[in-house]
């Protein structure tokens, strides 16, 4: 009966919320159930990156800092995601910007029926391109970008992350389109990551930077993009072209639609706020697991 109950809560906390709708009052927004469940999206390749499939309940393991968690819902089907895609159009894009327009477009023509996805342009400002849509068509904007500005990826990633909080679709993806070259967020690396983690929103991102660029500012951009995959359990893209652009938005669009998403309440009560830190065990030999590493802990007030 228990887990049947949290199954149930679970559900609702899934269904519950809406995506608002452009220019809707504030006070239109649903409210969101709380549930102390921490939801897992997990993906698990083979040795040649291929999703693995067939796993059941019992193949699994989730350990929080070390303790063994009792795994409450357990699901392994297809299933549509909702994803922003953030396109940098700084000034440091000049000559990458067409690159990865055309980079966000292979992403939207892997969409499926059910599946949705924004497109946010970000410098200076985050500006809208295009809403939650499954269509393949950009809106006219979207070949009007230029880059000028700063870059303000964090705060790019920080609101691509509440747009996906709303979102009912049980898979969240922010797709970064950017050379990692923050210059002017309000926000720090550690804060957006946070706020990633905390909508559930797994972060994959394409390095845009110049292929011929070997200097140490490029070093600490990709770390900085890095940084963001490892901890939400996505995808670094190096610096994409052609054949491999292509390939590379195939898989995330497959990985997307083919997770395990678990769900477990923790042991661990306290409402401190501090780090806890998550390991998803698999008992099939030779896989690669990439699920987010950890998350914060409510926080009393």
């Amino acid at each position: 009966m228990r887990s049947f109950l949290l199954l149930f809560l679970f559900s609702l906390c899934l269904t519950a919320s809406l995506s608002p709708i452009a220019g809707q009052e504030r006070d239109d927004e649903p409210v969101t159930i709380e549930s102390t469940l921490v939801v897992l999206n997990a993906t698990i390749t083979d040795p040649k990156g291929q999703p693995v499939a067939g796993l059941k309940l019992s193949d699994f393991k989730v350990f929080e800092d070390g303790v063994e968690q009792d795994i409450e819902v357990f699901e392994s089907f297809e299933t549509p995601f909702a994803a922003v895609i953030l396109l940098d159009s700084s000034g440091s894009m000049e000559r990458r910007v067409s690159l990865a327009r055309s980079a966000a477009i292979n992403f939207l023509n892997g969409l499926r029926v059910n599946d949705v996805a924004s497109i946010y342009s970000f410098d200076t400002k985050i500006s809208l391109i295009q809403d939650f849509s499954n269509s393949r068509d950009v809106a006219s904007q979207f070949f009007n970008i230029k880059a000028d500005g700063w870059t303000v990826l964090n705060d790019a990633v920080v609101e691509a992350a509440d747009l996906l909080k709303k979102r009912s679709e049980r898979r969240k993806a922010i797709v970064v389109l950017s050379d990692g070259a923050d210059t002017k967020s309000g926000n720090s690396t550690s804060e957006a990551l946070k706020a990633a983690i905390a909508a559930g929103a797994t972060i994959y991102a394409v390095d845009m930077s110049d292929t011929n660029d070997r200097s140490r500012e490029k070093m600490i951009s990709q770390a900085a993009l890095k940084n963001f995959t490892e901890k939400t359990g996505g995808v670094f893209v190096a610096t994409p072209g052609g054949v491999a652009m292509r390939e590379a938005f195939g898989n995330i669009v497959e990985e997307l639609g083919f997770q395990y998403t678990i769900a477990y309440e923790p042991k661990n009560k306290k409402t401190d706020g501090k780090w806890r830190k998550i390991e998803l065990k698999v008992a099939k030999k030779d896989v690669n697991i990439r699920t987010k590493k950890g998350y914060n802990a409510k926080k009393a007030n």
